[in-house]
């Protein structure tokens, strides 16, 4: 057996960008941060805050949610799967990009406008 789950709760780092496949399902990306808070270790070190930025991918009705309501800043919840995707650019180079597909997601903080 094996699980690929991931949650997440973080801010959007920017607006959607919203486009449509060829039979016109909605697709949505957007970057989201999640933060680890900074602290004293025991000895005096201070570590800093870490910021980690995730690609998110949304489809369909989530797509569509997120044209109308996702915007930089919103706070998030989301559950999703992790996925891997690789390609050449225009110049032959190979290039790779880890996303999250999200399953379900929340709106969290205060109500989208």
């Amino acid at each position: 057996m094996s699980i690929n789950k991931v949650i997440l709760i973080g801010n959007v780092g920017r607006d959607p960008e919203i486009r449509y496949t060829a039979p016109g399902q909605a697709v949505a990306s957007f970057s989201l941060a999640t933060t680890e808070r900074g602290y004293t270790a025991a000895n005096g070190t201070q570590v800093p805050d870490r910021t980690e930025w995730h690609s998110i991918v949304m489809w369909g009705k989530n797509a569509e949610i997120a044209e109308r309501y996702i915007r930089k800043g919103s706070q998030l919840y989301i559950e999703g799967k992790l996925r891997t995707r690789t390609w050449e650019d225009k110049n032959q180079i190979k290039r790779q990009v880890t996303e999250i597909y999200v399953d379900t997601f929340d709106f969290l903080g205060r109500k989208p406008e």
